[in-house]
């Protein structure tokens, strides 16, 4: 069977009875504190093109000790309804965006979302580079866990007595401040095991691919610019991007294209055409091409690639000093399932 597992080499840190998450822990001195917070934030004041705004709500940010962490979970998105929108956001790879933020803008069933958390638990629950969630708008409730495994709840002034309700049982009281990892300096990491010569152990790329296709998540960035964090327009950068393309029996390949582009849209668009190209270049008849990432890359990051690309498999690429509109600097085809 497909899985993910935890590489039991990382020690757990843990500071009294506090365990943190294999993923995040802290750098220097603190005293963590369990419980949670509770504050009143008022309606939005305006709409977006795709979501209604919210109402009057209480936001609750809850810490808890890593053994109790997905019991708590548990209990807490039980209260979303039937049909949700899931959340996502991974630290990714891209060079000028620090978080990937992925959103389903069509509603999906709850118990594919909550079987989605049961497959990838390890990776979702102690990964320091992700966090998941899931909200609902009616009635209007929202559930994340971040990369520092702190949970935040937001919901209605009518459901504040239920959700109070759900930290109560796990014995947490309402503090002003809870403190995890991230109330002081602290480190992120993945925590996956995934040696070469264990296929079926998945790595974190693959389980986000996975849960994107589940959840049918939407990568929540404006796709016909090209913007770094601060929202400055970058013009023409260098991407790397990867392809998968699905073939008779349900064969699996994957097809990595470096190029130039002046949008996330116009890399995808080149992607998957390089991507045809470089497979019928091989005669394999391949269809369903869906690029799966596209990520930024600086100049020197791209030397740096090229180099590995060029040491492992003798295969040269076409960099250029300027990224330059359309240019493709390599294509090749990869292995796949």
């Amino acid at each position: 069977m497909i899985r993910c597992e935890l590489d039991r080499s990382i020690k757990r840190r843990t500071i009294g009875d506090f365990a943190f998450p294999l993923g995040v822990y802290p750098v220097e001195q603190m005293t963590p504190i369990q419980g949670y917070s509770v504050e009143f934030e008022p309606a939005d004041s305006g709409t977006s093109d795709e979501w209604e705004e919210w109402p009057d709500r209480y936001v609750f940010e809850g810490v808890i000790s890593a053994e109790r962490l997905r019991p708590l979970c548990r209990a807490l998105y039980t209260l979303l309804p039937l049909r949700v929108y899931p959340i996502l956001d991974v630290m990714g790879h891209d060079a000028y965006r620090e978080i990937d933020p992925y959103i389903a803008y069509d509603p999906i069933g709850l118990d594919r979302f909550v079987e989605g958390v049961r497959r990838y638990g390890d990776f979702l629950f102690e990964d320091g580079l992700v966090g998941f969630g899931a909200m609902s708008d009616d009635p209007f409730l929202y559930f994340f866990l971040d990369e520092h495994k702190v949970v935040t709840v937001r919901c209605t002034p009518s459901h504040r007595e239920r959700v109070e309700g759900v930290f109560r049982a796990f014995d947490l009281a309402c503090v002003p401040a809870p403190a995890g990892a991230d109330a002081v300096a602290h480190e992120h990491r993945g925590v996956l095991y995934a040696p070469e010569d264990q296929p079926e152990l998945l790595i974190a790329e693959e389980i986000v691919e996975r849960l994107v296709e589940d959840w049918e998540l939407t990568l929540n960035i404006d796709r016909e610019a090209n913007l770094d964090d601060e929202g400055r327009e970058l013009g023409v950068t260098r991407w790397r991007c990867i392809v998968r393309a699905v073939g008779e029996e349900s064969q699996t390949l994957y097809v990595e294209i470096l190029l130039h582009a002046g949008s996330h849209r116009q890399a995808e668009d080149l992607a998957l055409a390089q991507a045809s190209d470089a497979l019928a270049s091989r005669s394999l008849v391949f269809h369903d091409l869906v690029c799966v990432s596209a990520d930024r890359m600086t100049a020197e990051q791209e030397g740096e690639l090229l180099d590995r690309i060029r040491s492992q498999s003798g295969i040269e690429g076409n960099p250029l000093d300027s990224p330059s509109e359309g240019h493709v600097v390599l294509a090749r085809v990869l292995g796949g399932a």
